[in-house]
């Protein structure tokens, strides 16, 4: 652990297409799968193909609200924007279609250990609408969860990024209290890179993804630096952390 004099206390990372590595997503697979989920009855309406069209378009509204007014959601949420009822015992298609792309990126553990090491708190923060077990499984598959100091899921908060609010609860699950000695890291230029930097961090850009259109904001914020790697990250800190 670093003997010297530090001048930043955490560090808090975007979870999809910044931990893991980003894959483009068959959204219309997506909710076929979703779709198993819905409670049925033996009626003319009950077309599963119908159900997931709708589970499809209440999406937007629930990623549109996240990014025109901050406001956070749950899988039960979508059901609900969808207008139709579902069994959370039955979200096994859903979650087996998305586990693919939940692997942690190689880069992660020696990452995280190296910050630990520089004496900073490691965090999370993702929007999403999945419940905390689930992220802490993958974690916990993926040999990393030890590493974590903190994680927020927006799924349990009122907010979303770029909502200062979620920044907020973030530094608070790592501990920390000033957001001038904390950095933010994440793929998106608007949830993470101009929410950070509002809300009071420094924030460093991961450009491996392709954000889809409708999840595009208001604003794209200007990084503080911009890691083409997990791994750049570390050297990227160590800098700010010994000025």
């Amino acid at each position: 652990m670093s003997s010297g004099p530090s001048n930043l206390d955490a560090v808090i990372f975007d979870w999809g297409g910044t931990l893991t590595q980003w894959h483009d997503i068959d959204f219309h697979a997506e909710s076929l799968a979703l779709a198993q989920a819905v409670i049925t009855t033996p009626t003319k309406d009950d077309d599963h193909h119908a159900h997931a069209a709708r589970l499809h378009s209440a999406g937007d509204v629930i990623w549109g609200r996240s990014r025109d007014h901050q406001q956070s959601a749950t899988v039960g949420d979508l059901f609900t924007a969808a207008g139709l009822e579902h069994d959370p015992e039955l979200l096994a298609a859903y979650r087996e279609f998305w586990e693919p792309h939940t692997g942690t990126d190689p880069q992660v553990a020696p990452l995280f250990e190296g910050l630990r090491a520089l004496g900073l708190k490691v965090g999370v923060l993702s929007n999403t609408i999945w419940p905390r077990e689930w992220h802490e499984e993958f974690f916990r598959r993926d040999g990393v969860d030890h590493l974590i100091d903190g994680d927020v899921y927006t799924s349990e908060i009122p907010w979303t990024k770029p909502s200062p609010d979620a920044f907020a609860a973030a530094l608070g699950a790592v501990g920390a209290t000033d957001p001038a000695r904390c950095v933010y890291v994440g793929d998106r230029l608007f949830d993470d890179v101009w929410g950070a930097q509002n809300a009071g961090l420094r924030a460093i850009h991961i450009p491996h993804s392709t954000i889809p259109t409708n999840q595009v904001g208001h604003t794209e914020g200007t990084p503080d630096a911009v890691a083409h790697e997990l791994a750049e990250i570390l050297g990227i800190v160590t800098a700010w952390n010994d000025v």
